[in-house]
């Protein structure tokens, strides 16, 4: 997976494959929330698949819904789908952020030990 701080780094255009790689899973996990949250805003809240998704896209990234809740299966699920994208939006971050600070902190390991 990553390079063990001992292994030398990574050649630069074998880590832009890394990087690719980890935005493409990051992109699809995005994806994937906003698919659910889509349905869920759409099949119970009954609002159309545009404001769905921007409701859902809202919540996903914490900044709060823009229709109102119609009953209470909608509550439900925006409570639910709310903690779920609390959990989810930051991990998909750390998943994209993860090879560029390994990176940064490999170099910094190969440093100090060039040092000593």
């Amino acid at each position: 997976m990553l390079e063990h701080r001992s292994r030398p780094l990574l050649p630069f255009d074998q880590f832009l494959i890394r990087v690719l790689r980890y935005a493409w899973w990051s992109f699809l996990l995005i994806f994937f929330c906003l698919a659910v949250g889509s349905a869920g805003y759409h099949f119970v809240n009954d609002l159309a698949w545009l404001d769905a998704m921007v409701n859902a896209s809202m919540i996903l990234t914490g900044m709060g819904p823009l229709s109102p809740l119609s009953g209470d299966a909608a509550k439900w699920f925006a409570t639910f789908y709310s903690i779920f994208s609390g959990v989810a939006f930051p991990s998909i971050v750390a998943l994209f952020l993860t090879p560029v600070v390994h990176r940064f902190l490999h170099k910094h390991h190969l440093k100090l030990a060039d040092e000593k």
